[in-house]
């Protein structure tokens, strides 16, 4: 068995010397933190649509290392890497053998205990290739890819990331163009996401345009198709994004359009890299606005607004499918924030959010919560994303539907107060 390996790591040590001498790219984020609420632990209550400040109740990190490995005649080939690590942080030692479940809508994974690792990125991605186009990146693997959100909320609404390939950034007019085909197995169902973008489309002084398609192929087997009385359905995702500068600040709107197997992505906060494929049709759009904008003085503000609704699909309620369900959401998050100097910050956050669902036979079905924050920062400067960052806070939040969510089921309402950190570099 020696002797097999012998010769693949001579031939990589080799590779390896013959590289171009560089530093290792070394990148990552992390937050983690302590706290208490009336639950007993910290809650993490519907952070996509009320905000994440004082909302977040896990340790999560990533570790990203990158090397050029090869660079001659113009021509680079690029080797980029991830591992992450999800907890609940309960504890000194939790190993990788933790109790995790997925949410069937969000996809959210939610760990009681121990720690769950991940390989996010491995992928190589090559510059000066083509000859038509030497500008652009010619890129195999898993990554993410050109992800879009809101990091309010922690909110991604475009975000197909995953295993693939593709063509990045070939100068088109004047914008740029991208081609991608990521796999997604969503509802074990092989999926082929086949994504288009073309970005950097001037409109005025500083603003411009990115239009995207997404199209989901359903690559069924015949026992799937049998099972499903037929194929499981493709779906279509078109996205405009406008980004604008304001103020020294920015300020993004963005539409977005859903058929059939992505119909379900308005109403669950879905970001186009997983699908409903359940044969049920379907459509929605959706609307977001979001930004940071410098105010008068020491102010600086952050917002969120959402509002998505689907038609004819297949939604989830008090554990029951059902069918031809017209549903819609609405999320609004403010985080204003003053700096009282180069180090020191105060934020304050609130955000409401409302769901409704109508049932053929039924009465609607409704959701709605708000959360309010109060944090004192410290942070490695005075810019709104300046980190690393430390921070005190206390939140409150509450269902407004009398829905028993917090405390064992027996309130609608709770409290929290902890400590977190965040970095990334």
């Amino acid at each position: 068995m020696k002797a097999k390996w012998l010769p693949i790591a001579a031939a990589v040590t080799a590779a390896l010397a013959s590289a171009s001498a560089s530093a290792v790219d070394f990148h990552g984020y992390f937050r983690s933190g302590v706290g208490v609420s009336g639950d007993g632990d910290m809650v993490k209550y519907n952070v996509n649509k009320v905000g994440r400040l004082g909302n977040e109740n896990d340790t999560y990190g990533e570790i990203q290392l990158g090397q050029e490995v090869f660079n001659k005649d113009g021509k680079t080939f690029y080797v980029d890497s991830m591992v992450a690590m999800s907890s609940d942080g309960s504890n000194d030692w939790e190993g990788t053998n933790p109790t995790c479940k997925q949410d069937s809508t969000t996809k959210d994974i939610d760990c009681t205990t121990g720690s769950e690792f991940a390989l996010r990125q491995f992928n190589v991605q090559g510059k000066g290739l083509l000859g038509f186009a030497p500008e652009a990146t010619v890129w195999a693997g898993k990554r993410f890819y050109q992800r879009h959100d809101v990091h309010l909320s922690d909110f991604y609404y475009w975000n197909v990331s995953g295993a693939g390939a593709g063509l990045e950034n070939v100068q088109a007019g004047p914008g740029k163009l991208s081609l991608a085909w990521v796999r997604s197995d969503e509802g074990k169902v092989d999926t082929n996401i086949l994504d288009a973008r073309y970005a950097g489309i001037p409109l005025w002084k500083d603003a411009s345009l990115e239009l995207g398609v997404d199209y989901a192929l359903a690559n069924d087997t015949d026992a799937q198709k049998k099972a499903n009385n037929g194929s499981n359905d493709n779906g279509l995702m078109l996205t405009a994004e406008v980004t604008a500068g304001v103020m020294g600040g920015f300020n993004k709107t963005v539409l977005q359009y859903f058929t059939d197997s992505y119909a379900t992505n308005p109403v669950y906060y879905g970001a186009g890299g997983w699908t409903s494929q359940d044969g049920d049709g379907g459509n929605g759009f959706r609307v977001i606005n979001h930004g940071v904008i410098p105010l008068v003085g020491n102010f600086e503000l952050g917002h969120q607004l959402v509002y998505g609704a689907s038609n004819d699909i297949k939604y989830s309620a008090n554990s029951v499918n059902y069918t031809g369900v017209d549903a819609s959401t609405m999320s609004a998050v403010i985080r204003p924030m003053y700096k009282w100097d180069d180090y020191n910050k105060t934020y304050f956050e609130a955000g409401v959010f409302k769901d409704k669902a109508e049932i053929a036979g039924r009465n609607d079905v409704k959701d709605g919560g708000y959360k309010l924050t109060l944090a004192q920062a410290w942070s490695a400067g005075p810019g709104w994303w300046a980190r690393p960052e430390i921070r005190v806070f206390a939140s409150y939040l509450a269902n407004t539907e009398d829905k028993m969510v917090f405390e064992s089921d027996a309130s609608d309402n709770t409290w929290q107060v902890g400590v977190q950190a965040e970095a990334w570099w």
